[in-house]
């Protein structure tokens, strides 16, 4: 393999100037000794709820976590459905799993790879309690056609916004575009923890007391356990790293949309298919995806170059096996099939330079014209 000249991911171009910010909280945290949610993990939620339009912010542990807790918050369980895409990382159909309820699939538009608002209501029947979009690689999906949906059915939309951390649709903010969101904080996002982490965010104000509750034993008043519940707490480490790197998020977002322009001009004449931004969205740009035949063949070939890539997911959820269970077979979802048998991610991140992209393009170009 040939040395990386360009990385999929550079973490030191955002954490590096922070550093010294980094290390003082840190030491703070282990002066006080509270390590689990405080103070630090409270101004994080305070800032990221006022980020993202919400009323509410509550942190957790994990952006699964977090999912889970969005669906019990809307009280589903066992006998309900809920509407969701294969085309997601496998979190989103698990966490529906986890509450007893039943997953529903529906393809992806194949222009944009998000969840085809036109074949939800289809989907629909007496048991259908919710629906999730994910606003897959930064794209928001089509959040007016949803919410009028789930408005007609009365059904509740949770927001899974894990790639999404500053998208936007029309003037909203992801996480304030449905009745909850889920966030997750993995370090690979473009808003990123020193671990895992996640959050929740929501305008209802029952909602965001239950979950409040949830990921802290059910506790109501130390001691007090009103509910069934579970160990999802934020970390302060987590808090802290978040609330640091917070006020930076919307210039590395600017960053990755002028990167992604560059993608699009320079791979703008190639048999090379992109992910569709309509004019409503801003997107977080979290993944670049391009879709090509030959996948094998052009990672291969960037990866000779020292172009490191990845694949978002080489299944869709129907496709895995943990997930046979729910019924569905090859060709169900030709739109989301397509995209996992042929979509690639080609490096963006913040402090990525013009020599970089400009390889990546270059590179591209050759394989498709050899």
């Amino acid at each position: 393999m040939s040395e990386i000249t360009v990385p999929y991911l550079n973490f030191s171009t955002q954490h590096l100037p922070l550093q010294d910010e980094f290390v003082a909280a840190f030491r703070e945290i282990t002066r006080t000794g509270q390590f689990i949610l405080g103070p630090y993990v409270e101004a994080f939620e305070r800032n990221f709820a006022d980020f993202c339009g919400a009323n509410s912010c509550i942190a957790v542990n994990s952006g699964t976590s977090a999912l889970h807790l969005s669906l019990l918050a809307a009280d589903i369980g066992p006998g309900d459905e809920v509407i969701t895409t294969p085309s997601t990382f496998v979190a989103t159909v698990a966490a529906i799993a986890y509450t007893g309820a039943t997953p529903v699939l529906v393809d992806i538009d194949p222009e944009t790879y998000c969840i085809d608002p036109k074949q939800i209501p289809a989907a629909i029947t007496g048991k259908t309690r919710a629906i999730i979009p994910v606003h897959l690689y930064g794209l928001v999906a089509d959040m007016s056609a949803i919410n009028a949906i789930a408005n007609k059915h009365r059904l509740v939309v949770i927001e899974d916004a894990a790639q999404a951390h500053g998208a936007k649709w029309q003037d909203k903010t992801a996480g304030s575009l449905g009745d909850i969101a889920a966030f997750s904080f993995y370090p690979g996002k473009n808003l990123g923890a020193f671990g895992e982490g996640g959050a929740i965010t929501t305008n209802n104000t029952d909602m965001a007391a239950l979950v409040r509750s949830l990921r802290d034993w059910g506790q109501s008043g130390k001691g007090n356990h009103v509910h069934p519940a579970y160990n999802y707490r934020m970390d302060a480490i987590q808090g802290a790293a978040l609330n640091i790197k917070l006020p930076e998020l919307e210039a590395w977002t600017k960053q990755r949309s002028e990167l992604a322009e560059h993608y699009n001009q320079g791979l703008a004449r190639l048999p090379v298919k992109r992910q569709h931004v309509p004019d409503p969205a801003r997107s977080a740009w979290h993944v670049y995806s391009i879709l090509h035949e030959d996948r094998a063949g052009l990672q291969s070939y960037l990866q000779e170059k020292g172009i490191q890539s990845g694949i978002h997911y080489p299944q869709a959820v129907h496709q895995s096996p943990a997930y046979h269970y729910l019924g569905y077979k090859q060709g169900d979802f030709p739109n989301a099939e397509k995209l996992s048998a042929e979509e690639l991610s080609l490096p963006i991140f913040p402090g990525m330079t013009e020599v970089q992209i400009n390889l990546v393009i270059e590179a591209v170009r050759e394989f498709v014209a050899s």
